[in-house]
Parts: structure tokens; C-alpha cells; sequence
């Protein structure tokens, strides 16, 4: 009598190198711990130097009320617990900002194992290419979107005849929502260039959709930007088309690369 074994025994998986569905779930808790963790030593680095990184954000602040007549009376707190939603927008933007690049590691290393020599090719200059586009974000931002949308802001002010009283934590929960939001949303040709690696989108398609782009991205803008004037979406909506047209020029070498790869395939079959 011959007994049956079973073909996805654990120790059949580990002589093949095979990980069971336990073993992704447990790397999968390991990874998010991991970028839990370096969130967190972020966040407490933040923390420790709070009053150097409060001074160096004012710094759109500083610019867009320079140069102006009207003399306002810096940022304001109006409540009493108005100075703990300002500690924790510094904590949560400045953690995600320093924590992402070992993130994006931690995430690296997760799906590797499951990635073919092709794709493993890609995957840290894939890696690079994201934070690359968040920190052009991040920068884009705070040096030149949310100054302008503050000193938009002050003109339209001084237009009315209003005089403008910010709160510390009104400021910074707007700043900490413009660079992160916009930093995120400058991801957007890395997954265009994702998608047609794998087959969903082509670039023909993405050229044919060129036309209707700068609608998105207004509706991108006003998503991303909580401020309403029509400058700060014109802003935003000029790089998000560059971008645009970045993702169309990887996608051609994407595509020029495979075909190119295809024609070596079909040589070597014959």
C-alpha cells in the first residue's frame, strides 16, 4: 500500500525555494512593521528638532507675505489644544517625508523574491524613479505652489479690503496637504509607464488621451490644492502635463525594448 504525498509539503516548498501563502502573509506583517518602524524613528527625529523644522516650514509664509503693504500678524493660535494639530501635521508630513525612502526598500524587498531577472532589472530603478518624482513634488510645492497660493491669497485680501488673520495649525495642515498630496500625485508617470510594462496601456493610448489631460489634471489640482483660485490649478496643471509627456517618452522605450526583445526571442526559436 502506497501512500500519497502531498507535492506542497513545507519541506518540498523550501527545497524548491517556494514559500508558502503563511510565509507571504508573515513577510507582509514583517514589511509593514518595518515601515511602521521607520516612520515612527522619523517622527521622533522630527520631534526632537520640532522647533528648527516648525521655523524652516514658515518659510512659504515668509515669502508670500514679503514685499506686501499690508502688515499681518504672523501665525496666529486661536484654540487651546490649536499648538497639538500643528506638532502633529509636523510629526505625520516630516515622518512620511524622511521614512519614504527606506519604505519604498522595505517594499523592494518584498516583492523581489516574487519578480523574474526581467523585472528585477527594473524594480530599483522603478524604486528610485518614485522617490525621485515625490521629492520633485514635495519641492515643486513648497518653494513655488503654495507660496503662490498664499500670496493669491494676501492680493485678494488686500483687493476686498479684508485683513487676514492664519492660524499656525490652519497653515500647516494646508502646507502638510499640498506637499504630500502633490508629492504623491507626481507619481502618476510611474504608474503610466507600470501599466504599459505590463501590458494594460500603450502609448498609442496614452497619445490619444493628450487632449483630454489637462482636464484631469485641473480636477487633480483642485483635489490636491484646498485652496480655490484658478492660478493655483493653472500652477500644478503645467507639470503634470510635462510629466505627462515624460511618461509617453518611457513608455515608447518600454515598448522599443520588447519588441526589440521579441524579435530575439522569435531568432533564438528558429
Amino acid at each position: 500500500m502506497t501512500i500519497a504525498t502531498d507535492p506542497d509539503t513545507e519541506e518540498d516548498q523550501a527545497e524548491r525555494g517556494g514559500m508558502s501563502f503563511f510565509d507571504h502573509l508573515e513577510d507582509l506583517r514583517w514589511t509593514i512593521g518595518k515601515c511602521f518602524i521607520a516612520f515612527f524613528v522619523a517622527a521622533v527625529l522630527v520631534g526632537v528638532f520640532l522647533a528648527q523644522f516648525s521655523g524652516l516650514l514658515q518659510w512659504p509664509y515668509q515669502f508670500a507675505i514679503s514685499g506686501r503693504e499690508m502688515q499681518m500678524e504672523g501665525l496666529i493660535n486661536t484654540s487651546i489644544l490649536g499648538v497639538f494639530s500643528v506638532i502633529f501635521y509636523l510629526l505625520i508630513g516630516g515622518g512620511f517625508s524622511l521614512s519614504l525612502p527606506f519604505m519604498l526598500y522595505f517594499v523592494a524587498q518584498f516583492v523581489a523574491p516574487g519578480l523574474t531577472e526581467k523585472e528585477m532589472k527594473l524594480l530599483k530603478p522603478f524604486c528610485v524613479m518614485a522617490f525621485a518624482l515625490f521629492l520633485i513634488g514635495v519641492l515643486f510645492s513648497f518653494f513655488i505652489l503654495a507660496p503662490a497660493a498664499m500670496r493669491a491669497s494676501i492680493v485678494f485680501n488686500e483687493l476686498l479690503g479684508f485683513t487676514p488673520l492664519w492660524t499656525a495649525s490652519s497653515y500647516y495642515a494646508l502646507l502638510t496637504w499640498m506637499v504630500l498630496g502633490i508629492g504623491i500625485a507626481f507619481q502618476f508617470p510611474l504608474v503610466l509607464m507600470i501599466l504599459i510594462f505590463i501590458g494594460i496601456l500603450s502609448v498609442q493610448q496614452l497619445e490619444a488621451f493628450r487632449r483630454y489631460s489637462i482636464v484631469v489634471f485641473l480636477i487633480v489640482a483642485a483635489l490636491v490644492t484646498p485652496t480655490t483660485d484658478p492660478f493655483t490649478f493653472l500652477i500644478l496643471a503645467i507639470p503634470m502635463s510635462i510629466l505627462y509627456e515624460g511618461a509617453i517618452v518611457g513608455g515608447r522605450r518600454i515598448e522599443r525594448n520588447r519588441a526589440r526583445q521579441r524579435e530575439i526571442d522569435e531568432i533564438d526559436e528558429y
